[in-house]
């Protein structure tokens, strides 16, 4: 069977493996529909979450705005998740667009070069490795500075490591099988062999790793954003949760309630869509 053969057959019995599996696509539902809030959101259409709807710390109510109630300022909690789930999903795409292709140039040059490029990538990404992700990412925040842009740079910076290992392992399997040693005597480049021989028999290893990295992104930005390094204007699950801390103490929980319930559905929902993918793309698969 040849290797584009191959590959059209992987990513077709994927792609029914994954539309069998009626909890994957009730989780790929459950994202697009965070990505249709997020795109409703820069096309303004949005409510606008910074409106007073009602009085201070309104309990949840049948009213749509008032379903998870308001905030100290008569805001709704409900537009404020839905302002927050733009800059979320915002972060989670442009995390793995910086990430990923950093991931799979480096990991492609090492494997296949080898020699003095192999030894610095290694050393790059090991010595990445063996500090705290999260700290990391918060000391190049305070260097970039504060905001979206700062942390999405950040995390992308440091959030390639794992796929260039796995890339950069493929690529020391495949630079020596015959295909390849094939098209290298018949006068293939080495760009050509990297990018239109080798890589797209791995390049299921960055889809995977591309749809953890949105869960890790959307996840670290809460976290960053809560520790006071990420973002500081607009509307942010994270800050809602750092707000929500002080008014748990006056048994205001709607606020806390309502953001952990959104984060809990897409959190879920790329977990398992993350977890079908690794399953379906497996080459094994066809042996």
């Amino acid at each position: 069977m040849s290797d584009k053969r191959k590959r059209e057959t992987l990513f077709r019995r994927a792609s029914r493996q994954l539309l069998s599996r009626k909890m994957v696509v009730a989780s790929m539902v459950v994202v697009a529909v965070y990505l249709l809030v997020a795109l409703l959101g820069f096309l303004d259409v949005l409510p606008d979450y910074q409106e007073r709807v009602a009085g201070p710390y309104q309990p949840p109510s049948m009213s749509p705005a008032l379903i998870f109630g308001t905030d100290i300022f008569g805001r709704s909690v409900l537009y404020k998740i839905l302002a927050g789930t733009k800059t979320a999903m915002l972060i989670g795409l442009l995390v793995p667009l910086i990430a990923v292709p950093i991931g799979v140039v480096l990991g492609a040059l090492s494997g296949y070069y080898g020699g003095w490029i192999d030894a610095l990538v290694v050393w790059l990404f090991s010595v990445i490795s063996s500090l705290p992700y999260i700290l990391i990412v918060i000391a190049i925040s305070f260097v970039l500075g504060k905001g979206m842009l700062a942390i999405c740079v950040a995390m992308g910076s440091v959030g390639w490591v794992t796929l260039c290992r796995l890339v950069r392992g493929e690529f020391i399997k495949h630079r020596g099988r015959e295909y390849v040693l094939a098209s290298k005597i018949s006068g293939a480049r080495d760009a050509r062999l990297i990018f239109l021989h080798i890589l797209p028999n791995v390049i299921h290893l960055a889809i995977i790793s591309g749809s953890l990295e949105v869960l890790g992104a959307i996840k670290s930005e809460v976290i960053l954003t809560y520790l006071g390094v990420g973002i500081q204007d607009g509307a942010s699950w994270g800050t809602m949760i750092s707000d929500a801390a002080g008014e748990l103490v006056q048994s205001i929980w709607w606020p806390l309630a309502g953001v952990v319930l959104a984060m809990f559905f897409v959190i879920y929902a790329l977990n398992v869509v993350g977890d079908a993918l690794r399953d379906a793309l497996d080459p094994k698969l066809l042996d």
